[in-house]
């Protein structure tokens, strides 16, 4: 053989060593997201859902929590997607020639991406429909009894969906692009049905995320103060125990003695007020925040809570500066534009104005969004409903909860770049999409976000601050006699 075929094979062998590392590393890595989302979802599944007597129905809800554990795997992945590409470029800035980062490379990125568009439209085309309709099925009348019937049933009820699904989409394609072309594309399956299908699903998780980030930045000031032990500068617990008892010793005192008082007493309403001041007693004694407080230190009652709101404030508005910088970039700079990047070149430039400082607040603000999206979505009251309970959620809610994150978190990277987070553009098929290119769909995006973000955070901050200086200063309890129970009327008060 000559030294030309020597150097062929050399490089054919290296190519498929690369890919088999890659295939190795990107099954090791989901192998490791699947084990965390099934430990998660077994403590949230129903236990009597799957010690049934009848094995033919806990044998169908271990498959459905299989798919729903995979399912949960890709939307984990989907999150960790585009921040682990922003760390990987900036380990190859600092890092080009190290050996034992040699398996990072763009190629191993990019398959990552377009394994997770795969497994995501998977997912949602066909596993958590299968999942669901495998858990309602029954099987065919006359059929013989058991898995197989219930799986006979459930692959005919979801072909006749895709056939639904693909006659909408069609529908909608012909609605929104008249063209023959566009229409004939849509025969092709896998090129274009499938990527268009889930472009229209994308679409809808970029709105969902566009409603329920804003909702869930201002709650996470609430949720926060609720983990948080919160000072009070102007109340003492043990004050306010001590007060309670002692207009209870009053109060009875003069329940016990109704002669010592000239006026007329109205007998009534002094039990009303005792039992009022011994049911504000017990609670101020069994609040779990009481419990709490007590145990937590001067520190943690003094700077945790002040801290953790200061840290919240200031990601919450680096996020609407963010995306204000982005706006006029748009109107300046074509370049804002989210866009697609086929080639796979990582590690030659930074993604960030900042460098490496930059990316790490890129991947900060990225996951503070991604916590604030799924706590303003199972704040919403259209979505309350599926929030799961602990050993307590029943299957068909567990299937809901798998694919609203997986539209949630697929939309994820779309929803960054979008809103300009980052200049990482999206690779594989996440660029694909046709309303990227529109610049009025994505400024109003953009704008609509820094707005619905602004007014919750004002009417949540004026609210809450109002609320607590009334409570700090104790004006809420000072057109009050005895705190806990009304006041007395005036015809009660002059008898």
């Amino acid at each position: 053989m000559e030294a030309a075929d020597y150097e062929v094979l050399s490089v054919r062998e290296q190519l498929f060593h690369e890919r088999v590392r890659e295939c190795i590393i990107s099954t090791l890595l989901f192998a490791i997201l699947y084990i965390l989302c099934h430990i998660a979802l077994t403590r949230f599944k129903k236990p009597a859902e799957f010690t049934t007597v009848d094995d033919e129905d806990a044998t169908v809800n271990k498959i459905a929590l299989e798919l729903c554990t995979f399912t949960l795997a890709v939307a984990l992945g989907a999150v960790l997607l585009l921040p682990f590409s922003i760390i990987s470029n900036e380990v190859l800035l600092s890092l080009p020639r190290n050996y034992y980062i040699q398996w990072l490379n763009g190629s191993l990125i990019h398959g990552l991406w377009n394994l997770v568009f795969l497994f995501s439209n998977l997912s949602l085309i066909f596993l958590m429909p299968f999942a669901y309709f495998f858990t309602e099925s029954e099987g065919f009348a006359g059929s013989r009894k058991g898995v197989l019937g219930r799986v006979y049933e459930t692959v005919v009820m979801l072909m006749l969906l895709t056939l639904l699904v693909l006659g909408m989409v069609w529908v909608a394609s012909a609605i929104v692009d008249n063209n023959k072309a566009s229409r004939e594309s849509l025969y092709d399956f896998w090129e274009y049905y499938l990527p268009y299908l889930y472009s229209c699903i994308s679409f809808l998780g970029v709105l969902l995320l566009l409603v329920c980030t804003p909702l869930g930045l201002a709650r996470m000031f609430s949720v926060t103060g609720k983990l948080l032990v919160k000072p009070r500068l102007l109340e003492d617990l043990e004050e306010q125990l001590y007060c309670s008892a002692f207009e209870e010793a009053a109060l009875t005192r003069r329940i016990c003695n109704p002669t010592s008082c000239w006026l007329p007493l109205d007998m009534e309403l002094l039990h009303r007020q005792v039992l009022a001041l011994q049911t504000q007693r017990v609670l101020l004694a069994s609040h779990p925040g009481t419990e709490k407080r007590q145990k937590a230190s001067a520190w943690q009652r003094n700077l945790g809570y002040p801290l953790a709101m200061l840290f919240l404030l200031v990601l919450t508005g680096l996020s609407v500066l963010v995306v204000a910088i982005n706006i006029l970039e748009l109107l300046i700079d074509e370049a804002a534009m989210p866009r697609g990047m086929q080639g796979t070149s990582l590690g030659q430039v930074s993604f960030s104005k900042l460098g490496s400082f930059g990316a790490v607040i890129q991947v900060v603000l990225i996951f503070y969004l991604m916590v604030s999206s799924v706590v303003g979505f199972y704040s919403s009251p259209l979505f309350r409903g599926l929030w799961p309970r602990w050993h307590d959620t029943a299957m068909t809610q567990i299937i809901g909860n798998c694919v609203c994150l997986l539209v949630l978190s697929s939309a994820l990277p779309v929803f960054s770049r979008t809103l300009g987070l980052t200049r990482f553009d999206l690779l594989g098929d996440f660029g694909r999409f046709n309303w990227l290119g529109n610049f009025y769909i994505v400024f109003l995006y953009n704008a609509a976000f820094a707005g619905l973000t602004t007014l919750c955070l004002v009417k949540t901050f004026t609210a809450a601050v109002r609320a607590e200086l009334i409570r700090a200063f104790g004006l809420d309890r000072l057109p009050l006699p005895v705190s806990g129970f009304p006041r007395a009327s005036r015809k009660t008060q002059h008898q």
